[in-house]
């Protein structure tokens, strides 16, 4: 296969603005910032099967806007890949304006990464420790909204929440007020992995804004999407893993269908994408539809041919 390249084309559907979509009073349907996966063909995969709204994986702001390798490796886009968010990590806010700046004619918004609980995105001021840095995440919205006078760009953030709550929503009215133009919660705080998402702790957040609210964490299907909208009062739901083990989920599917797995190495060819992470993300969609030895074998194979064959073998094209 190809490696991806950089393919800048301006967004033509301005009209599918994120905005609208919250107060459209349905379910928005969000495709979560994943590193490595949520890039431009699972993006292309996952909009075919009712998903509404995708992000980038999070992109190093500073790497982006000093690196012209940097940014044809990170970001790839099409006339069809919209609306789009680019999520940045981000701990300056000159560099991180910068970067809007570079990605404006080419995505609906830009949201910046405060809540990833990695410990190399903590030591270098990026993710989960933003909560913390209320004053900075400040300085980042209010340059951007300075440089990017494109109407309707907006300016998200993803955040985890605190031990004590009252932090998180004084950290989202502070960030309401100089303009956010919504937030994303993921009902964890930085040091919680497995535990139960609370997402009673996300409804109480939505109930103290007036700009939209997403919910984020361990959303399996469209039926628990669903519950949860329902739940926390939110605008939307965002969702990772579930994805990666069922692109079709948002359109109601409860494991992978076949067309699903054919459109994915349609899509997958089409666009050029390295051999690992075409073979990662079947592996990931096939994972309840195979057994145990069946998984061995697939796991096993090396090549594009070889996966081409194997799948036209057991499950005819």
């Amino acid at each position: 296969m190809k490696s991806d390249c950089m393919q800048t084309t301006i967004c033509q559907e301005r009209k599918k603005d994120p905005i609208e979509m919250f107060h459209s009073g349905r379910l928005v349907k969000v495709c979560a910032p994943m590193v490595r996966y949520s890039k431009l063909a699972f993006r292309t995969l996952v909009r075919k099967y009712s998903c509404d709204l995708c992000y980038t994986p999070m992109i190093v702001a500073a790497d982006f806007v000093k690196s012209i390798k940097a940014r044809d490796s990170e970001f790839t886009t099409n006339q069809g890949d919209c609306p789009l968010i680019v999520q940045f990590a981000a701990n300056d806010a000159r560099l991180l304006s910068d970067a809007a700046r570079i990605v404006c004619p080419y995505a609906n918004g830009i949201d910046i990464n405060c809540g990833c609980p990695q410990r190399w995105a903590m030591a270098e001021g990026y993710g989960a420790c933003l909560i913390n840095k209320p004053e900075l995440v400040r300085d980042m919205v209010k340059q951007v909204r300075n440089q990017v006078a494109t109407p309707g760009f907006s300016v998200s953030i993803k955040i985890r929440i605190h031990d004590d709550l009252k932090r998180t929503v004084d950290l989202c009215q502070k960030a309401e007020a100089i303009g956010v133009s919504w937030i994303t919660v993921h009902g964890r705080t930085a040091e919680e992995r497995h535990q139960p998402v609370h997402y009673d702790s996300i409804k109480i957040i939505k109930e103290n804004m007036s700009i939209p609210v997403i919910a984020n964490g361990d959303i399996r299907s469209l039926k628990e999407a669903e519950n949860v909208w329902q739940i926390t009062g939110t605008d939307g739901v965002m969702v990772a893993r579930g994805l990666l083990a069922n692109p079709a989920m948002f359109a109601g599917y409860e494991e992978t269908p076949l067309k699903c797995i054919w459109d994915w190495v349609d899509i997958a060819l089409e666009l050029g994408t390295p051999y690992m992470c075409f073979h990662q993300h079947l592996m990931y969609m096939m994972e309840k539809i195979t057994s145990r030895q069946e998984k061995r074998v697939f796991n096993a194979l090396s090549s594009t041919s070889a996966i081409i064959d194997y799948l036209t073998d057991h499950y005819g094209i």
